[in-house]
């Protein structure tokens, strides 16, 4: 997927506004929390980082094509310097479950405000 792709699909999630921060990192945010970030050429922070289940982090950080995302690593994300090491459906169930784990975390009123 191109980053204009993942932009688009993770714009097509449940309440999840798009923001631009950080010399133009395009942020994707669920209940105010961010779970993915689509930066610019040669950025610092990777291509496309996105959050993580705490339990596949190990495992995903050392995996080919990934690294540890740098600033968030210890919040457990991950980064991808290129999208298409992976193919469209790969990369947006991990864009999607990155949504969900945010969400998830989330307290249950907030929740239910954003009807998720």
């Amino acid at each position: 997927m191109t980053p204009k792709q993942i932009d688009a699909y993770c714009g097509k999630l449940p309440a999840a506004p798009r923001t631009v921060q950080w010399e133009g990192v395009i942020v994707f945010k669920v209940g105010g929390k961010i779970f993915c970030l689509i930066a610019p050429p040669d950025h610092s922070v990777g291509r496309v980082c996105f959050k993580c289940p705490p339990e596949h982090y190990e495992a995903l950080s050392h995996a080919e094509g990934f690294r540890p995302a740098p600033y968030l690593a210890r919040a457990k994300w991950v980064a991808l310097d290129d999208p298409k090491f992976l193919t469209p459906t790969e990369l947006k169930a991990y864009l999607k479950r990155a949504h969900a784990v945010i969400a998830s975390a989330l307290p249950k009123r907030k929740q239910a405000e954003l009807d998720l």
